[in-house]
């Protein structure tokens, strides 16, 4: 991998990692915003969770695709 593509691919697994702990708060907020009657923004809230599953999907394989490079 050249060193160009291993820090992007480093800083792209970062990324991902801080996107999935915002997932995982955001989830339990959901959860709770339900819990307390409010369905219309819990659901709005797991609908902006799935577009976060998306992108999560296509991080990880350009961060796959980076390392790649390197064998």
């Amino acid at each position: 991998m050249t060193n160009n593509n291993e820090t992007m691919a480093d800083a792209l697994e970062l990324l991902l990692l801080n996107q999935q702990a915002i997932v995982a708060g955001l989830e339990e907020v959901a959860l709770w915003i339900e819990a307390r009657g409010s369905v219309d923004t819990h659901d709005n809230i797991v609908t902006a969770l799935g577009t976060l599953d998306l992108n999560a999907d296509a991080i990880t394989t350009t961060i796959e695709k980076l390392r790649q490079n390197h064998q």
